[in-house]
């Protein structure tokens, strides 16, 4: 008989193990990983610039991406000023086993957190920002008005700036989601398909391929104008020739821009990595997404959603 399993406290965060096994009893897989290849070191960055954007996260109660999912890329980043800012607190209600984001029964929300998150953006005179959150399945619509409220101060107290939005799949709320969402509309629609949808169940529980594709063609076809992005991560164990079926997907349903990065294990207990793909092999991704009619690709190991987000849409305009 399986023992009673006992949900966390809510506002309390499980993380490696305790996240990625529903059973805190069983033995967590000892599965290797490939071993990492020289293109994929990272220099430590200890700008003073980092301990800056970080006093500014803290000072207003926000959370980021960067540090929450371990991004190797957050030296870089925040050493040049940026963050990718992560709403609705930093405790996510699915159990995904690719990614470090803690699981648990989230806090309520913050009525105050989109205008700190329009006043931490004012104070790091950003022209560009990334608004991303935790999946939310507690709320009704799944977090849509919480984003849309973010979007509207964001705009209200940064003149001109540039806003994308990277949403979760909003899935069994999508018909409350959406209509909020587009009220106040970011620039650019990110949602993040992740894998292959034969490897969903495995990476994705809780999501659905068919259903995260529909939402990003419905955000097309309710805003004609409004630029989609999508991104997936390799390593998990797909084919070169299933990557590209995912983005003739992605093309089918009239996605502008695509990220193509190297998924990295964040501990023992998520999914192993089955395979380092080459820099050569990204830039084909690349150069075959160009000819797909993507108007921008980031393919490269260390790419995520949202590394260089501004020079992406950048080149999108000059497309």
């Amino acid at each position: 008989m399986n023992p009673t399993i006992i949900p966390p406290a809510v506002g309390v965060k499980q993380r490696a193990r305790d996240k990625t096994d529903p059973n805190p009893l069983r033995i967590a897989s000892d599965s290797p990983s490939a071993r990492k290849p020289p293109w994929l070191r990272t220099r430590l960055t200890l700008s003073p610039q980092v301990s800056h954007i970080k006093n500014i996260l803290r000072r207003h109660h926000l959370s980021s991406v960067c540090e929450e999912a371990q991004c190797p890329n957050l030296g870089e980043c925040f050493g040049n000023g940026t963050a990718t800012f992560m709403v609705m607190g930093d405790i996510c209600t699915r159990r995904c086993p690719f990614c470090d984001v803690a699981h648990g029964r989230p806090l309520p929300l913050d009525d105050n957190e989109p205008y700190a998150l329009a006043q931490a953006i004012q104070e790091m005179r950003l022209n560009y920002v990334v608004i991303t959150s935790v999946d939310r399945d507690d709320l009704r619509d799944g977090g849509g008005a919480h984003f849309a409220q973010c979007v509207q101060q964001t705009r209200l107290h940064n003149s001109g700036i540039t806003v994308e939005i990277l949403v979760p799949d909003f899935r069994g709320r999508l018909e409350r989601a959406l209509p909020c969402l587009l009220a106040h509309p970011p620039d650019v629609m990110n949602h993040n398909l992740e894998t292959i949808p034969r490897l969903y169940k495995a990476a994705r529980p809780g999501a659905d391929y068919a259903h995260s594709l529909h939402l990003l063609a419905e955000c097309k076809r309710l805003l004609p104008t409004l630029l989609t992005k999508s991104g997936i991560m390799v390593g998990l164990g797909e084919t070169f020739a299933e990557v590209l079926q995912v983005m003739r997907d992605l093309r089918a349903h009239q996605v502008d821009m695509l990220t193509i990065g190297q998924y990295l294990r964040p501990s023992e207990h998520h999914l192993p990595v089955e395979k380092y793909w080459h820099p050569d092999e990204f830039a084909q991704w690349a150069s075959i997404g160009k000819e797909m009619g993507f108007t921008n690709v980031a393919s490269g190991p260390l790419v995520r959603s949202s590394y260089h987000a501004d020079h992406q849409h950048d080149m999108h305009k000059t497309n």
